[in-house]
């Protein structure tokens, strides 16, 4: 018997049962009603309990927030959850173009976003992955990292991973100073240059100008020169090197600081030890000049590759050009239509076809190349010596090894010749009756002196021979 009713395609009853139902005339069996409805009032009846259970739990956690804020007022604001530390925040240590430095908590997005880099270019920043030194130039910033520096230059400033290493600090205080000194030395330079200015416009009505005039230029010009001097020895004239250029030329002298200072650390070690293992050979000389030497071939391999990099840059006229932030961002600013819809193409093909005189950058690295390259010289000269050592150590090793050599042929003639006077005693010591017997006793001795004298002299005529054939040394 069936009856009428209502059940889903999807219902239970129909999943179990497919036999049994009729989706078509709504027709299902008796038996299967009442666990179907039954299963049906359970879930809604489940939902409704699950429902009020999270209401009265907001409500009980609403009072309470509301007690804690002071109580009393109904419909005060609840309390915020506190946000959560993203994974992908670091610190960053952050100069601006001031001098000033200062501490961020920032994510890899918002430094992307900052700075136009793509992901792969943070990666090299990485302290935890191990990238070899490099200097990237890009549309709005320069990657930098040689040795412990590790820096995004943009036209502003100087972004960098926090760090205590001691190297970091110092760096970092260099560069500061640097920044700073300049900074100072620029707008004394632009202030004399606009009243020097402002003088000439005074005196316009006159023939020409004055000699007070000529000789404050003249004072100006020469003071340019000698506070340039030290600072920005790589660019003549009083033209003050741009804020990338200054923080580039900081991590390229720290990082040469660096490299010489365990170059010259290395060489007062490696010296007097390879000395000492020319003299002694033993098994701690020879484990200290092995450690040396892994020193060196690891510090040759990294000034090899900072060296590399310095060159790559001073062959490529488009990598440099890519440096001149601060060119770019001015020439950016200035041809900026005012269209909305040719303003990207007018930035692309201004970039595209900028390209500044690159020679100020070129002096730059060309000084730091000429140091470097100075550095890696002092390397090679004492890897020649250890190979030199090596070579010496090897040729006492193998005039030791031909002595014992020598040695060994000594003894082996000497072995065999007294194997001939034992086959002589062996032939006497036969039990073989001979008239040798029935002699008097002096003629046994006259036999083994006789025996023994034969041996020496087959002895002594193999010894002169081998020194004949100049097999034995004299």
């Amino acid at each position: 018997m069936l009856y009428w009713g209502t059940p889903p395609n999807s219902g239970p009853c129909f999943k179990k049962f497919p036999k049994f139902c009729c989706p078509r005339q709504r027709l299902y069996p008796p038996n299967l009603a009442g666990q179907c409805i039954n299963k049906e009032t359970q879930r809604k009846t489940k939902r409704v309990n699950n429902s009020q259970s999270v209401a009265s739990s907001n409500s009980k956690a609403a009072m309470m927030d509301r007690e804690d804020g002071g109580g009393g007022g109904g419909g005060g604001p609840t309390a915020t959850p506190r946000p959560r530390k993203g994974m992908g925040l670091r610190t960053w240590l952050v100069v601006s173009e001031s001098g000033q430095s200062r501490v961020e908590e920032v994510g890899k997005h918002v430094i992307m976003r900052r700075t136009g880099l793509p992901a792969r270019d943070l990666r090299v920043l990485d302290p935890l992955l191990s990238y070899p030194s490099s200097i990237l130039g890009r549309e709005r910033a320069i990657v930098i990292n040689l040795e412990h520096i590790k820096a995004i230059v943009t036209a502003k400033e100087v972004l960098m991973l926090y760090s205590t290493n001691p190297l970091v600090v110092q760096f970092v205080q260099d560069l500061q100073h640097r920044i700073s000194s300049l900074q100072a030395l620029s707008t004394q330079q632009a202030g004399e240059r606009d009243e020097m200015e402002r003088e000439d416009k005074a005196e316009a009505n006159l023939s020409g100008p004055s000699q007070h005039t000529l000789r404050r230029r003249a004072s100006i010009s020469s003071n340019e020169r000698k506070d340039d001097a030290p600072e920005t020895s790589v660019v003549a004239g009083p033209k003050v090197l741009a804020f990338e250029f200054r923080a580039l030329e900081s991590c390229l002298e720290s990082a040469c600081r660096c490299l010489d200072s365990e170059t010259r650390t290395l060489e007062e070690e490696a010296y007097p030890a390879l000395d000492e293992l020319t003299t002694k050979i033993s098994t701690l000389n020879l484990e200290r000049v092995r450690q040396i030497k892994s020193r060196l071939v690891a510090i040759n391999g990294r000034v090899q590759k900072v060296r590399d990099e310095i060159e790559h840059l001073l062959d490529d006229d488009n990598d440099m050009a890519e440096m001149y932030l601060t060119e770019k961002l001015n020439a950016s600013k200035e041809e900026v239509s005012d269209e909305d819809d040719d303003r990207s193409e007018n930035n692309s093909q201004n970039f595209t076809s900028f390209k500044p005189n690159v020679e100020e950058l070129e002096m730059l690295l060309e000084a730091y190349f000429a140091q470097i390259d100075g550095i890696l010289q002092k390397l090679s000269d004492m890897s020649e010596y250890v190979d030199d050592t090596e070579d010496c150590i090897n040729i006492m090793l193998d005039d030791t090894q031909n002595q014992l050599l020598q040695m060994g042929v000594l003894l082996s003639a000497a072995n065999m010749i007294l194997n001939a006077g034992i086959v002589v005693v062996g032939l006497f010591g036969m039990n073989i009756h001979i008239t040798l017997f029935d002699a008097p006793t002096i003629k046994f001795w006259q036999t083994t002196c006789g025996t023994i004298g034969g041996c020496l002299a087959l002895y002594l005529i193999a010894v002169g021979w081998g020194k004949k054939k100049i097999m034995l040394s004299t």
